[in-house]
């Protein structure tokens, strides 16, 4: 009988766990690991530990920390409509037959030179 793989905790945004921005360094980030331990110690906040501790597990190993930093959600920052709606811009709304022939060119082989591939060898 195989033994389950042991549970694997992770934290959505590990840095907000620890209360640390993304750009820390190892040693910053195990002093506030240490730090949120003194604050909420395993056995008054066994919750709260265990997210400290799975916060640091994957901040810990440089290797570790690039994953996460690749699958950590980052908010988008959202645009200021105001400036949007304020500034008028008009919309050319003429078509330049040459613009047609550039995307025609570019979608199709009418702009292809090179038929080398094409060509088969003959057999007589």
């Amino acid at each position: 009988m195989k033994r389950p793989a042991p549970l694997q905790l992770t934290v959505a945004d590990p840095y907000a766990a620890l209360g640390l921005p993304p750009t820390a360094s190892l040693d910053e980030i195990k002093q506030a690991y240490f730090a949120q331990v003194r604050l909420h110690p395993p056995e008054h906040d066994p919750e709260a530990f265990k997210r400290i501790r799975a916060a640091y597990e994957q901040l810990r190993d440089p290797k570790q920390r690039q994953q996460t930093d690749l699958l950590r959600v980052q908010t988008w920052p959202e645009p200021d409509l105001a400036d949007l709606f304020n500034t008028r811009s008009e919309i050319e709304l003429v078509l330049d037959p040459a613009d047609v022939m550039r995307a025609a060119r570019a979608v199709s082989d009418l702009g292809r030179t090179d038929f080398r591939e094409d060509y088969r060898e003959v057999r007589l």
